[in-house]
């Protein structure tokens, strides 16, 4: 993407309003610079830890901090030493009680300490996997004697609890674990040494006072040993992906193409509440490869017949790809299903493959080698055979003499029909949903788990129920044209019938592309005209004609076809500049959408509007006064306020000039190990009203929860020290657009872990104060407001 490859770190952001922020660079020399406080939070930029997987069980978290000389010293990772956070003042009154039901079962934990032990295992093994079935081995070999009857449980890594002491300090095992190799498929034995040393006792009296009310740090190590408890008999009956954890068995797997299937799994998480401690459950689903024989996988992942027809360049490829790391088992040896992982796909078909037989060299075919060793005959030597082994020694194994094996998620990107399938098993309406999770505790049978007993852990196995209050909705202001002034939503509903926007937006140059072979140029015509005519309805100026004639492109030629209704459309304007470009796409439009948004963004800085051709075809007046109100924001406009931003009525917003800012970092998929982070800022450019927001987005390290350019400097050979980032651009805009400089700061931060919840406050707070000290003079006596929703 063109933003991520520029040199100028300030030109990395894409900016989402209708025109761009102004110029946020700021030369200064390096002595002006204040360096303290970003000396002071190295450390915790070091030590940050990566959030993995997708977010999940997200709970709201708030934390308010008005002193501007807060210590910013970082001790431990969850140490809030310095930070004063206020407390909570009340609860809230306002609205109609009621209750709910709320995916958390109520769950016992006994006041006994637990006893911590250091696990050194020799040799050091990596995976996780084989060093819980290391231990699993220690344990059954050793529970009623050594071990002195304990279960214990273990993190896989260099930490085993117990729920009372081991009969030993330290004690050195040997266990032998036999495996299977993944390259050769010979089975092994293996030896190892396994350390056990007593650490210390984990005292239950920390988690004692945070449930009792007592301000004190969140018990993160406590309830980290919990979730290993309940976690550790899970790990043996599903497949873990990340911190979710999956099975077949849960629902029927669902088709989603391509030799691909959908597997229904959930999220489990022990959460200190203001009910004492619950077991939070949700559910999931991801994409895992169907076990097929690889043959049949490839007709799926191609759509196209391979038994008669070899492969081209292309598909292999794409076969490649999809196979690479996949586990497979033999199936031309009876009785004997030897297991390997792929590890690439020859380029010459199976007939014309040949290999030493010896080391005289002498030569013999794949197909003579299978017939005469394993009397199997090959049927489709057109087709390439798979590689497995490492490379000192290549295996050759036909696609038709090899089964996937099940139980392994789909790593790779998935297409946009896959995804939409996948959607489609995911959303559940509310009854189904509290169906399946109730379905999943009791599979899970937490009563009868021998790890959660020997802990003396209980988890109900009711939905918790919770008081909540529905908050009346609040009356929207409209254009004093419009017959409807003032309305007060129904029900979480309203339409634009008989109202007017606030404030419309200007179109005076516009032109549309068609993409879609199905749609006659009159009938896009007729849908232009409707749709411009909504616009004006609903309180836009739009010029009626088009600054060109309607284009009609191929999909795959759309960077080509963009350029030129851009080029065409600033040769007629003589200088000025196309504003909106509505696009008509096919329904099943694959790529081109995102490649459209991308490239308009990026490339031309052209605001879009794309339809589909089933509402061309269908028009209908709400579906229009829907696009309408989409097409009046992106060009500058708003669509509605609140009445009580007008009447100065909102709490900590309407008494001073104050801006809304909201973050938010996306991570790469769960085994993507090099697709960078995406960090997205947005803040209200507008007071009181806190409508109108404009958003910058920019690329950053991989898994890096921190969002790096906030604030940042660097060097200028001819200017010295330039300073800029994200939170100042967004600062000068507001300025720009309200005449003020904000005297109150609300930042909303999105998907912060509670590991890593003090780092990214402290690092992110000190960005904001680096560049208020530079742009509002009067920032010390400004107040920030920090509400957080941490990812659980």
């Amino acid at each position: 993407m063109t933003h991520m490859q520029m040199t100028n770190p300030e030109q990395k952001h894409v900016i989402s309003t209708r025109k761009p922020l102004q110029n946020s660079m700021n030369q200064q020399t390096s002595s002006e610079i204040m360096p303290s406080t970003e000396e002071s939070l190295e450390n915790a930029k070091k030590s940050v830890g990566r959030r993995k997987g997708r977010r999940r069980g997200k709970g709201a978290k708030v934390e308010q901090l008005q002193d501007p000389k807060l210590d910013l010293s970082v001790g431990s990772q969850d140490s809030s030493k310095g930070l004063v956070f206020h407390r909570r003042p009340g609860y809230g009154q306002l609205g109609r009680k009621c209750v709910v039901k709320a995916n958390h079962f109520l769950a016992q934990v006994p006041d006994t300490d637990l006893s911590q032990y250091s696990v050194t295992i020799t040799p050091e093994v990596a995976s996780r996997k084989i060093n819980k079935s290391i231990m699993a081995q220690l344990v059954k070999l050793h529970r009623d004697t050594d071990l002195g009857m304990r279960l214990p449980v273990y993190d896989g890594k260099r930490v085993l609890y117990t729920a009372g002491l081991l009969p030993f300090v330290s004690k050195e095992f040997t266990v032998k674990l036999v495996e299977e190799d993944e390259g050769t498929g010979i089975i092994k034995e293996r030896e190892f040494k396994v350390t056990i040393k007593f650490v210390g006792i984990t005292s239950m009296v920390q988690l004692r006072e945070f449930l009792a009310g007592k301000q004190v740090d969140t018990p993160h190590e406590i309830i980290r040993i919990f979730d290993i408890v309940l976690n550790q008999l899970a790990a043996q009956r599903y497949v873990s992906v990340g911190r979710c954890l999956y099975s077949p068995d849960i629902k029927n797997p669902q088709q989603l193409g391509g030799g691909l299937q959908s597997w229904q799994g959930f999220y489990k998480s022990i959460r200190p509440t203001q009910m004492g401690l619950s077991l939070n459950i949700d559910m999931s689903s991801t994409a895992f490869i169907e076990p097929l024989p690889v043959i049949d996988f490839v007709a799926q992942l191609l759509g196209k017949d391979v038994f008669s027809r070899p492969l081209s360049d292309a598909d292999r490829v794409k076969v490649k790809k999809a196979l690479r790391g996949v586990k497979v088992e033999v199936t031309h040896r009876g009785n004997v299903r030897r297991k390997y992982r792929i590890s690439g796909l020859t380029s010459q078909p199976t007939r014309e493959l040949i290999f030493p037989v010896d080391e005289q060299m002498n030569m013999k075919s794949v197909v003579e080698y299978f017939q005469e060793m394993y009397g199997f005959t090959i049927r489709y030597s057109h087709l390439p055979c798979l590689q497995v082994g490492n490379q000192r020694k290549v295996n050759y194994l036909p696609m038709e003499a090899c089964k996937i094996i099940g139980g392994q998620r789909y790593t790779k990107g998935l297409t946009d029909k896959q995804i939409t399938s996948l959607l489609k098993v995911t959303c559940q309406r509310p009854r189904d949903r509290e169906t399946d999770i109730l379905q999943t505790i009791n599979q899970n049978g937490y009563e009868k788990d021998p790890y959660a007993k020997e802990f003396g852990i209980t988890v109900d196995e009711k939905l918790a129920s919770v008081e909540a209050r529905v908050l009346p909705a609040p009356w929207l202001k409209y254009h004093d044209t419009g017959k409807e002034k003032e309305y007060l939503p129904q029900v979480g509903q309203w339409n634009m019938t008989n109202k007017k926007v606030i404030n419309g937006s200007t179109v005076n140059y516009w032109a549309c592309i068609n993409f879609s072979r199905s749609v006659q140029e009159s009938t896009v015509s007729g849908f232009c005209h409707q749709l411009v005519q909504m616009c004006k309805v609903s309180g836009m100026e739009f010029n009626h004609e088009p600054v060109i004639p309607m284009h009609s492109a191929r999909p795959d030629q759309v960077k080509k076809a963009l350029k030129h209704v851009y080029s065409a459309a600033a040769n007629k304007l003589g200088g000025k500049e196309l504003e909106l470009l509505i696009a008509i796409l096919p329904d099943n439009n694959g790529s081109l959408y995102g490649d459209l948004k991308r490239i308009c963004d990026t490339d031309l800085g052209l605001i879009s509007q794309c339809c589909l051709t089933k509402n061309v075809f269908k028009i209908s007046n709400q579906y229009l006064a829907n696009v309408s109100l989409k097409i009046n924001v992106k060009m500058g406009g708003r669509n509605t306020v609140l009445l009580d931003a007008l009447s100065s009525g909102i709490p900590l917003v309407s008494d001073i000039p104050t801006i809304i800012f909201g973050a938010d970092v996306t991570h790469p998929e769960t085994g993507d190990d090099s697709c960078p982070s995406i960090a997205a800022v947005v803040a209200s450019q507008d007071w009181p009203e806190v409508t109108k927001y404009a958003g910058l987005v920019c690329a950053q390290a991989h898994r890096q929860e921190l969002i790096q350019d906030l604030f940042k400097t660097w060097k200028d050979p001819q200017g010295g020290t330039v300073t800029g980032g994200m939170i100042r651009e967004l600062l000068l805009s507001f300025k720009a657009a309200t005449g003020k400089k904000p005297l109150r700061i609300i930042f909303y931060r999105d998907g912060v872990s509670e590991g890593q919840f003090y780092q990214v406050l402290l690092y992110e707070l000190d960005a904001i104060r680096k560049v208020g000290y530079q742009l509002i003079p009067c920032l010390i006596k400004t107040s920030f407001m920090f509400l957080y929703s941490v990812c659980v």
